[in-house]
């Protein structure tokens, strides 16, 4: 694989730190439920330039740009769909101003969500109109300056293939991760261990694959041992959510504490990961513990479920443990 920033990166660290949510740091500066967050990179870039500032100054190696809808399928619903180029290239250029002031090198990912349509012969999207309607995204995040192409939050496997596609035919090396949150798999049916299977053909195959959002820390750890265990050798993230989410009143609360999603960050690197991250509720006060956790981390054995499930809290999905490494299972209780 030829070189590219985040190939350069992980080469030179053992483990590399992602960014904290998105979504929940924006809701917190004001953005109102609805809203289009892709449209603050022009109408409020001084957040979206803090949003990234927070996480850098939290310890990430990695920040994702503010473009996780900027399909012209999700643009569509805020009547941007003309506006692909410009906002994305206006989400990278924020990132990319951020990282190159930082004091280490930070890797600046292009995010790139589902489309929020379903492929033929589910849905209309034809799968030549998911490539092009990637295409149109990255090419404006690469103008922008990002390092690579962000493939995140997935559930059909040939919706990944059209997202990688397109970032080869842009010229962005590519990373894609899946959400296992439907009884252990992708709600289309992609199990974690088949993971790797998606789209190692296409271009020059991914930089990193792995698992992103789902249900909670436990799940999305179980999930990991899965994807580890098919390929000891891959380079997976893990960015799971801060916890477990839950409606309090009107609001949803994140269960998961500092210290909860440090050992969530032990834990990942024990059963594999390379990247590691947060996804919904995770805030820089998060992400500092995440950052303290990788940097001192002493390797332990390979965690088993009934250790995750001890030092982390339950699964939400049960049927997680039938997904999860079978050989975990066998009576081994060592942590």
């Amino acid at each position: 694989m030829s070189a590219n920033p985040l190939s350069d990166l992980l080469a030179e660290k053992t483990v590399l730190v992602a960014d904290g949510a998105t979504g929940t740091s924006l809701f917190a500066m004001g953005l109102e439920a609805g809203e289009a967050p892709e449209l603050w990179n022009e109408a409020r870039p001084d957040n979206i330039t803090k949003l990234h500032q927070d996480f850098v100054d939290a310890g990430a190696d990695i920040i994702l740009t503010n473009s996780f809808g900027g399909t012209r399928h999700r643009l569509k619903l805020h009547h941007a769909q003309d506006r692909v180029h410009e906002l994305n290239a206006r989400a990278a250029a924020i990132a990319r101003a951020v990282a190159d002031k930082a004091p280490r090198k930070v890797i600046v990912a292009g995010s790139v969500g589902p489309t929020g349509e379903l492929l033929q012969p589910l849905g209309a999207l034809t799968y030549g109109d998911a490539v092009a309607a990637f295409a149109e995204q990255i090419e404006g995040l690469k103008a922008g300056g990002a390092d690579v192409a962000w493939i995140e939050t997935m559930s059909s496997p040939e919706e990944i293939r059209a997202a990688a596609e397109a970032a080869a035919k842009v010229g962005m090396p590519y990373v894609y991760t899946g959400s296992f949150d439907t009884a252990g798999k992708t709600m289309m049916g992609l199990a974690p261990r088949d993971i790797h299977g998606v789209a190692p053909d296409i271009g020059e195959g991914p930089v990193a694959v792995g698992a992103n959002c789902g249900v909670g820390a436990s799940d999305i750890l179980a999930t990991l041992l899965s994807m580890s265990e098919a390929k000891p050798e891959a380079t997976i993230v893990v960015k799971g959510n801060c916890g477990i989410p839950e409606f309090r009143g009107e609001k949803i609360h994140y269960s998961g504490t500092p210290p909860l999603m440090a050992e969530y960050a032990r834990l990942a690197i024990d059963a594999g990961a390379r990247i590691v991250g947060g996804c919904c509720g995770t805030s820089c006060e998060h992400l500092s513990a995440i950052r303290q956790a990788v940097d001192s981390h002493v390797p332990r054995s390979r965690p088993t479920l009934e250790t995750i499930v001890e030092k982390i809290g339950p699964l939400r999905n049960k049927t997680a443990e039938e997904q999860a490494a079978p050989r975990e299972r066998r009576g081994r209780s060592r942590g």
